[in-house]
């Protein structure tokens, strides 16, 4: 009669609906399977972009015949993808290549999953690895604003030259503009003109004239607008190139760090990262030739044509490079709003007169100043009531439209770039980090086991189950989640994560011992030590939690590479420390109404 009431108490605790084993099954399930591609690795693999496409068989028996052997060869058009059996062999095999394909064609080193296909048939790949582990190339690249100072500037001079006659001004190398003589009333205009203008600039007197200059707040903004509006473009260019994993962050006042894992032939990625291109479209002076400025044709030759452009190339949201009835290569441009407004105002009246396209292009000159070359790509007549959808033509060959285009669909930037510094870290280098990594979680994770199974015994094999399930979880995670990427203090992350996990049960364990010495069923001290331990767990888990976010919000590449598998770590602790700990623990003692027991 004594046991009655405890068995019915003890059919009550410890027992999960059986929606919570659907869940904790479907969950581990899919997750190790996300994790399985991680597993296989990848396999160490070169692109080839034929100028004219080649027969793959022919490649592959190249390749044997130089004692590279090939585990796979893929054609599409004129991409060709070699998967090499051997990865210490790719650059071997790389430099065998050079010396077999033409000079228009090119190659680069890549990676490819190494999981089976009927795996990443199912959506599956392997989780992204930074530039520390894969290997790839860094860039810092320096934000040159003396083309933007220089903008505002000549703003400044056209106003001052419009407003007051006679005024004779010019450009400084300190941000300033200075005038000449000025007399009482000249001066007067002028300062009115400044106050009401332009209120980022400071006036003094100048000898008889006056210095306008830029005040120091207006610089530091200005330059962090340049660098903030050149990192969303640089941005949007590399996900143009197809690189998922890269890092665009700020370094320092105006300078800009990228990191693209995965490319080990650095010229593509220049030519896109450090162009800094513009499109504008200029009304052609046909009465009056002498009233504008003259620039150069591409084809030869030069052309006047009116001072300020009728559309620049920051209302381009779109490109497209395609061919013509004739089979000659052009670009397709489609316009924002305003500027399908502006290009239909501009050309209702314009029919039947020419219209230059004009390409400009910033480079270092030999004392390492910004030069900016512009010439004309294109005189059409207009032949009809233009909106914002119009192509133009003259750019070249289908490959330099194909360029032109994906740099106006990626954006101008607001200021050139010049790359500064530049580094390139092999693939037997990041697989060399990625065992030392792992080698050194292997270690703890493997103490760690042992330790969970001699003291706490058959709870400790429970713990164990949980610990090496909450490693597997937080692989599949992070292989499921866009953006994340493992790096090596990512690795010294997942080491933590191992003793955060194991702190979750060590807390559980401890007061499920306690119950016991007081005198409770096991059932019963199970019950309590998973409620009493839970407010701790939480408390611990939602601090750490805290720090991880602020480390990721303010750090950059290897400080977010740590947080983020903190982070992630500490949600897949809680998951298979509490969850799937209770449900195996319930499953084996949730019902055993013993006292005084050992486990």
């Amino acid at each position: 009669m004594m046991m009655k009431p405890h068995s019915q108490t003890s059919a009550v605790i410890n027992r999960y609906p059986a929606w919570k084993y659907v869940v904790l099954i479907v969950t581990l399930v899919v997750m190790t399977l996300s994790a399985l591609p991680s597993w296989y690795g990848e396999d160490a693999a070169i692109d080839i972009h034929w100028q004219q496409a080649q027969d793959a068989q022919r490649t592959q028996q190249y390749l044997e015949s130089q004692d590279i052997h090939v585990k796979a060869i893929t054609q599409d058009g004129d991409q060709t993808q070699i998967v090499l059996s051997d990865p210490n062999s790719q650059f071997a095999a790389q430099a065998a290549l050079k010396k077999w394909i033409g000079p228009e064609d090119s190659l680069a080193l890549s990676q490819r999953p190494a999981a089976p296909q009927w795996l990443l048939g199912m959506g599956f790949e392997p989780m992204s690895l930074g530039l520390d582990l894969r290997g790839g190339v860094q860039f810092l690249l320096d934000v040159d604003m003396d083309p933007v100072f220089a903008a505002h500037q000549q703003g400044l001079l056209q106003s001052l030259r419009g407003t007051v006659r006679g005024v004779r001004a010019q450009a400084q190398f300190d941000h300033s503009v200075t005038t000449g003589q000025l007399d009482e009333a000249q001066r007067s205009q002028a300062v009115a003109l400044v106050q009401k203008d332009y209120p980022d600039w400071t006036v003094r007197s100048h000898g008889d004239g006056l210095s306008f200059t830029m005040k120091p707040e207006t610089v530091e903004e200005l330059t962090r607008q340049t660098v903030q509006q050149n990192l969303q473009i640089l941005r949007s260019r590399i996900e143009e190139l197809g690189i998922t994993e890269a890092v665009v962050q700020r370094q320092g006042a105006n300078r800009i760090r990228i990191e693209l894992p995965g490319v080990q032939d650095p010229v593509a990625a220049k030519k896109v990262i450090g162009a800094t291109t513009s499109l504008a479209f200029y009304e052609v002076n046909v009465k009056e030739p002498v009233q504008g400025k003259t620039l150069p044709l591409a084809q030869g030759g030069t052309v006047s044509v009116k001072r300020l452009p009728v559309l620049t190339g920051e209302h381009i949201i779109n490109a497209r490079a395609s061919l013509d009835q004739m089979g000659q290569p052009q670009v397709e441009i489609v316009l924002d709003a305003a500027g399908g407004r502006m290009m239909s105002d501009f050309s209702r009246n314009k029919i039947g007169f020419p219209m230059a396209t004009a390409f400009s292009e910033y480079r270092q000159d030999n004392q390492g100043r910004s030069v900016v070359d512009t010439e004309v790509i294109s005189v059409a007549t207009i032949q009809a009531h233009l909106g914002s959808r119009f192509v133009i033509t003259g750019s070249g060959s289908m490959a330099e439209a194909q360029q032109l285009a994906l740099l106006l669909r990626a954006g101008s930037l607001t200021a050139p770039v010049v790359i500064v510094e530049e580094r390139t870290i092999g693939p037997t280098l990041g697989a060399e980090n990625i065992e030392n990594g792992f080698k050194a979680l292997a270690v703890g994770m493997g103490a760690t086991l042992l330790f969970m199974a001699l003291w706490y015994r058959r709870l400790g094999w429970v713990a164990n189950v949980a610990l090496v399930a909450n490693l597997i979880t937080l692989f599949g995670l992070m292989a499921l989640l866009p953006g994340a990427v493992l790096t090596l203090p990512g690795i010294a992350g997942l080491v933590l994560t191992v003793g955060m996990a194991v702190d979750t049960n060590v807390l559980i364990f401890e007061r499920i011992r306690d119950m016991v010495r007081q005198g409770h069923s096991l059932a019963k001290a199970i019950h309590l030590g998973f409620d009493r331990a839970l407010t701790t767990i939480w408390d611990a888990n939602l601090t750490t939690m805290i720090t991880a976010l602020v480390l990721y919000s303010i750090g950059n590449g290897p400080i977010q590479g740590f947080a983020l598998t903190l982070g992630l770590g500490l949600m897949t602790s809680l998951f298979t420390g509490v969850f799937l700990s209770r449900a195996l623990i319930n499953l084996v003692w949730g019902q055993d109404a013993r006292r005084k027991v050992t486990i």
